[in-house]
């Protein structure tokens, strides 16, 4: 749920009394907003067979052969060993690097989080590269990716506009402006002879003659003024024949008018091609310049820039190349289905592309192979953009990223030869990740002793990371590959193969219950679908068609046209046959049971009612509404973004889609439009959800605490209108936060109970603030242990109540947490403090860099680096600082360090 406070997937907790020494206080600082399948083909048939017989249902499901778990794929990534040092290297040449060297940079910044997974810091990172573009084409290029990575947020640019505000990443690039004509390039020097030369010149083609002003004429280029006014014989004559130079009588024309008022505004556009290729082939600066731009403004389709690209390549038109570029970037990923495009790109030589593209090459088929992978890994497209990719890779991190993600095509192509150099390249210019497309290569080969021999020199020569150990698992059996992923996943839990291969080994040993805990264990805090997938096939076979059935609809809440076994069978198919072995709810039991699963902080059981409403005739905005806020809390953005785009569909009155565009905006970033849709609302009609809108979106984004009054008006406001318990528990727990931070405990301590008695069971959070504040801990503790008890994910309920008990007791439960929810970073961060306590800096920083391996934070980053400069290792402290710094340029207390540290560098 939107609360006045990070989402609980992702608050840090805060020990007083107990915080071991100040080692945590340096972390108080505000962070700023960032806005394969298991079973086989050999069995889809049989398992459709027993569709329709309950049991027997179960049975086939889980024979051998059907959970089988693919291999993980060797991502198209860089995966650097160690990400901090190439993070802190990249914000170290960004502070000393030329201008027009920044945004490649940035890109190699977005690679590196794009191998991470931070899909906040990708986009935060293009967003750099746009913004500190040295040229109107990397403009282009990096607005264009940013439109692509926002697609879900195209009606954006709708929204804001009215309101009065243009979203500048979706807006077109004025390239005109950009690209002012160089007016020496036609100045030159040139010789003259005045003696018996005639004011005007005819040129005759063909039987038509056209009268020119001879002055006007020779001064567009230096061709014609020796042709006109030098000492050639053309100079004394008063009739020039051009029947031999492509131009028609309207075009030359058109090329008098020009040269006379120096406007070809109304020139049709077949006449301007002519004197395109004319004014080329004469070397008229002027009036090529006047033809590029006025072309360029014509662009406005992709046909208009298939056709017209040709000529601008040929005719090195810089304007209307990049006007029909331009146009086509932003197309993507639809243009991308059409071959003429995809030609244009793949057969255009370097000359043609500088022209189109200027110096940003490489950042071009970046962001052109990222789409067509998106597309198709493995397609002809993918394989041509990124052998132009390696073609035009300017250095050694752009080479190994380009040789590494061709050699992944090449492997799902089967290409194996050709891969196999890729990778070795890759290897070579130092990508250590690629050893694992050599070892896929031996093993396929049948050398499965050379593939286990490769990793185990990678982790014997390198600090070991989670990826070497899973991809060294694939070529052993038995104990040690068991021994291998629970290493892989001790180093990086955030890999999905390990927990499928354990929970499809189990179930092969007849223990569902061991292989639903398994399974379990990343569900509790990463959504998988694949993993969700496998867990419905386990729920099956324990004939638990109502969990089973609550998977397959989360399933396709989180992507609707989801298909099972090797994606042979739509999950909407499964779902309704599922649903046949599922008593049906009515209205009533459906609402029963999502209150149920809300007091249960059961949020994948929420979505999985709403979807089942959904199916009914019920108003579907406000259940898309609730949806995405479910989604939102599950870590699944991009679904709740879809949501909420569904719930304003859907919305039954003007006031209500007025809502739902104030959550689109305010959840983008745009916080003042986002209130100006509430009052827009309100205006229309007083209701819960637009006077909670505007109490949310003041709160959270003020930090004047004169607002909370406001605040606290609008919430009671909200809770005098009609509306269901869900929310006002929610409202009701948000007033008492209100009140927390306004010293007014009692208050707050009331609306908590009250929100209690509504089943709202995340008010146990606050009613445990409410009693540390008033130093009765003994409380504060025992409301925890009730959270935790309610609580089906109580990963923060352990987090929160480690506050409240003495030190060991925190270290139980903090232990408890990362066991939960090792994505956390605050219980590293509180038992690295206590090592530091305890004079155990190794071990401390140990602690730290045991989550920095998977986790880009920066609150671990800061920690670690003033732990580095207690140890007095400026070098350390130093890179620490600059990876930050890459998460967060702006982070005050890190700036802080960063020049403190800074100044000691030896």
């Amino acid at each position: 749920m939107r609360s006045f406070f990070p989402a609980e997937s992702c608050k840090e907790a805060h020990p007083n009394a107990l915080n071991p020494q100040s080692w945590l206080h340096i972390e108080r600082g505000k962070l700023p907003k960032l806005s394969s399948h298991p079973s086989s083909a050999s069995m889809c048939c049989c398992f459709l067979v027993g569709l329709g017989c309950g049991v027997c249902f179960a049975v086939i499901c889980f024979s051998e052969s059907l959970i089988k778990v693919p291999q993980p794929a060797i991502l198209p990534f860089f995966k650097p060993v160690d990400y901090v040092e190439v993070l802190a290297r990249i914000h170290e040449e960004l502070e000393s690097c030329p201008p027009q060297e920044r945004s490649n940079l940035f890109l190699l910044q977005y690679q590196v989080f794009r191998g991470l997974g931070e899909v906040k810091l990708m986009r935060r990172s293009l967003q750099g590269a746009w913004q500190r573009a040295h040229t109107v084409h990397e403009k282009i290029i990096f607005g264009a990716w940013l439109k692509y990575e926002k697609q879900e947020e195209e009606l954006m640019a709708d929204l804001l506009a009215a309101c009065g505000k243009c979203a500048k990443e979706f807006a077109p690039v004025d390239i005109a402006f950009h690209l002012p004509f160089d007016v020496n390039a036609s100045s030159e020097g040139r010789t003259t002879n005045e003696n018996r030369i005639s004011q005007n010149v005819t040129f005759t083609i063909g039987s038509e003659k056209i009268v020119c002003d001879r002055q006007k004429i020779s001064e567009l280029s230096a061709p014609f003024h020796a042709m006109l006014k030098g000492h050639f014989s053309e100079s004394l004559s008063e009739t020039i024949d051009l029947s031999e130079n492509n131009i028609s009588p309207s075009g030359m024309k058109a090329i008098s008018d020009f040269s006379l008022n120096g406007s070809l505004i109304e020139v049709p556009p077949n006449l301007l091609l002519e004197i395109l290729v004319f004014a080329n082939k004469y070397c008229c600066e002027r009036l090529k310049d006047a033809c590029d731009r006025r072309l360029a403004s014509l662009v406005s389709s992709k046909e208009d820039a298939v056709e017209l690209m040709e000529y601008a390549l040929d005719e090195h038109s810089s304007v209307l190349a990049a006007s029909c570029l331009q146009v086509l970037l932003r197309d993507l990923p639809n243009c991308m289905n059409d071959n003429r495009v995809v030609e244009i790109f793949v057969h255009a030589n370097k000359q043609q592309l500088e022209v189109m593209v200027g110096p940003g090459i490489f950042a071009l088929f970046c962001f052109l192979s990222e789409v067509s992978m998106n597309l198709n890994s493995s397609s002809d497209t993918t394989a041509h953009f990124l052998e132009r990719l390696v073609e035009f890779a300017e250095n050694g991190k752009q080479r190994l990223l380009a040789l590494h993600q061709l050699g992944c095509v090449r492997l799902l192509r089967k290409e194996y030869d050709e891969a196999r150099c890729l990778f070795e390249g890759a290897v070579n210019a130092g990508h250590m990740y690629s050893v694992a497309g050599l070892a896929r290569l031996d093993y396929i080969k049948g050398d499965k002793l050379l593939s286990y021999g490769q990793l185990s020199s990678v982790i014997s020569s390198v600090t070991s990371l989670g990826w070497m150990y899973q991809e060294r698992s694939l070529y052993c059996d038995g104990d040690k590959r068991w021994e291998d992923l629970e290493k892989a996943s001790n180093l990086d839990p955030t890999l999905i193969y390990p927990y499928m291969y354990r929970a499809a080994t189990l179930m092969r040993t007849q223990n569902a219950h061991a292989a639903l805990a398994e399974i379990n264990r990343i569900l509790g805090f990463k959504l998988s679908l694949e993993c969700l997938e496998i867990r419905f096939f386990i729920h099956l076979s324990l004939e638990d068609y109502k969990a089973a059935l609550c998977d397959v609809q989360t399933i396709l809440t989180l992507r609707s046209d989801y298909r099972m076994f090797e994606g042979r069978v739509a999950a909407s198919q499964l779902c309704t046959l599922v649903r046949e072995h599922v008593e049906r709810w009515t209205t009533a039991d459906c609402w029963a049971r999502l209150y149920d699963c809300w007091s249960a902080v059961d949020d994948i059981g929420s979505l999985s009612v709403i979807y089942q409403m959904l199916e009914s005739d019920a108003a579907k905005g406000i259940l898309y509404f609730r949806q995405s806020l479910l989604l939102l809390r599950l870590n699944c953005p991009e679904a709740a973004m879809r949501s909420l785009l569904l719930a304003r569909q859907h919305a039954s009155s003007e006031h209500e889609r007025l809502v739902y565009e104030g959550w689109i905006l305010y959840d983008t970033g745009h916080y003042e439009e986002g209130l100006q849709k509430a009052e827009e609302s309100i205006d229309i009609k007083r209701s819960f959800e637009a006077f909670f809108l505007k109490a949310y979106a003041l709160a959270d984004s003020s930090i004047d605490p004169s607002c909370s009054p406001t605040v606290i008006s609008l919430l009671e406001d909200a809770l005098k209108c009609p509306s269901d318990n869900l929310r006002k528990g929610q409202a009701l727990n948000n007033l008492g936060s209100v009140y927390v931070d306004c010293g007014k405990l009692d208050l707050a301590a009331d609306c908590y109970i009250n929100a209690l008695k509504i089943r709202h069971t995340r008010a146990h959070h606050g009613l445990a603030r409410v009693h540390c504040l008033k130093n009765d801990k003994a409380a504060a503790y025992m409301e925890m242990t009730e959270l935790i008890k309610k609580a089906k994910n109580n990963a923060s309920a352990y987090e929160k109540r480690s506050e409240y008990c003495d030190r060991e007791q925190a270290k139980a439960d903090l232990e408890m947490v990362t066991r939960l929810d090792p994505l956390r970073a605050y219980p590293y961060r509180y038992r690295a403090a206590v090592l530091m306590d305890n004079h155990k800096e190794e071990e401390a920083i140990a602690e730290l860099s045991r989550a920095i391996a998977f986790k880009a934070d920066l609150h671990l980053l800061h920690l670690r680096a003033a732990f580095h400069e207690h140890k007095e290792d400026v070098l350390g402290a130093l890179r620490d600082c600059r990876a930050a710094l890459s998460v967060d340029p702006n982070h005050q207390e890190m700036l802080e360090l960063h020049s403190r540290v800074n100044r000691h560098e030896p």
